[in-house]
């Protein structure tokens, strides 16, 4: 177990050779990723690559403009519309990262108010504003929420009685619920018809986002809404572009009244520079592949049951099963790092999480799959982890050092 325990980071300090498409090139060796974000493997696909060749050829490298400042190309409202027409909304708004989309509008919403007035309307009241957030929501919502300076609360996670309660004893006049679609460390899918039954209940707006639903979830990859079957105008959609999409940005996909508002006052869509015209065309392509290929999601989801069903033969608890985002929980903060860096050696990436990102003593290896893989891909991640059983086995066993036994802040 000594050899097991030192085992330090194959990668550490060094550059991956290539992308993976699951498979990828690091330090002269072939490995087979299951943590990529890249789930139906349209990065790197011919028709993904063609189509941002088009976009180079056409436009350049980059759009050196902010949108409101001469930089708005035809090509970027071609692509909010189809956000809002996957989404099933009125309109959409184009932003960099999906790292910034959580951060520029959750900070706005609460300022929206206050534009309005300067051009005119006048509102009959005046509005204060509150989040309610799942305890375990991405990092960037938490800092968008943080930095509103609205009123904020956070709910047990998934707690639905927990959360009623909290908007009960709210007296904001405009309440936000907030949640990720699909939860990127847990793996597990937000209740969408239950929290907008509450959203209805107490007049309240839900903002998802479905970053690692879009794509994915639902029939024709539409995301968590198509998923459940509901639409409700109180929804607004977050989504990335960077995961099942396979390029850059992020969107909000909602009512135009919303994207009008978001257009004037937020600063991070009127005051940065855009994401890249080759990026916008070849993203207007990879959603009409999500559409039109859906044997990459039937490949998807295939690989997700197969790797379910193997893992039944093997004493790792699941976290969760519901998607194609499956973490092994491990506990133990070393255990879960050596248990990585063993399935390294195999020539096997899974990232391990630890705390900050997750709880302390919740360590777990998110296990990714994706429409690449081949079920000898999962065949060999399996034998990897039942070889190494009893090494987690005798680790968990061992006292936990004294530096590690902290409470969980």
């Amino acid at each position: 177990m000594a050899e097991w325990l030192g085992r330090q980071n194959l990668f550490d300090d060094e550059c991956v050779e290539s992308l993976p498409d699951p498979a990828f090139r690091a330090e002269g060796r072939h490995l087979v990723s299951f943590s990529t974000n890249n789930y139906l493997s349209i990065a790197s696909s011919p028709r993904m690559v063609a189509a941002a060749r088009r976009g180079l050829e056409r436009y350049g490298v980059g759009n050196c403009e902010s949108r409101l400042l001469g930089g708005n190309l035809a090509v970027y409202d071609e692509l909010e519309r189809k956000l809002a027409a996957c989404k099933s909304k009125d309109a959409a708004v184009l932003f960099a990262t999906g790292y910034l989309t959580n951060i520029g509008v959750l900070s706005t919403i609460p300022q929206t108010s206050k534009y309005a007035r300067i051009y005119g309307f006048s509102g009959v009241r005046e509005y204060t504003y509150a989040y309610f957030c799942d305890e375990l929501n991405h990092v960037s919502i938490r800092e968008g929420v943080r930095m509103s300076g609205a009123a904020r609360a956070t709910y047990r996670h998934l707690d639905l009685n927990h959360l009623e309660m909290l908007l009960k004893k709210s007296t904001a006049t405009t309440k936000i619920i907030v949640t990720d679609g699909v939860f990127s460390q847990d793996g597990d899918i937000a209740p969408l018809p239950d929290l907008l039954q509450l959203a209805e209940r107490y007049d309240a707006t839900l903002y998802v986002d479905d970053a690692h639903g879009t794509g994915v979830l639902g029939e024709h990859g539409g995301g968590i809404a198509e998923h459940f079957g509901v639409s409700s105008e109180r929804l607004i959609y977050m989504g990335t572009l960077s995961k099942a999409y396979g390029g850059i940005g992020g969107f909000i996909a909602t009512e135009t009244s919303i994207a009008k508002a978001l257009r004037l006052a937020c600063s991070a869509y009127g005051f940065t520079s855009t994401l890249p015209p080759d990026q916008a065309v070849a993203l207007c392509e990879a959603i009409d592949m999500v559409v039109d290929e859906p044997e990459r999601r039937a490949r998807l989801w295939d690989n997700q049951r197969y790797f379910v069903e193997r893992m039944s033969e093997l004493s790792y608890p699941l976290v969760s099963t519901e998607t194609p985002i499956v973490p092994i929980l491990v506990g133990h903060e070393d255990a879960a790092s050596a248990l990585a860096q063993a399935l390294a050696a195999s020539n096997i990436y899974v990232d391990a999480v630890r705390f900050p990102a997750v709880p302390l003593r919740k360590a777990r290896l998110r296990v990714q799959l994706n429409a690449g893989h081949t079920h000898g891909d999962i065949d060999r991640l399996v034998d990897a982890l039942r070889a190494h059983e009893h090494h987690l086995e005798a680790m968990l066993a061992a006292p936990v050092r004294a530096t590690e036994d902290v409470a969980n802040p």
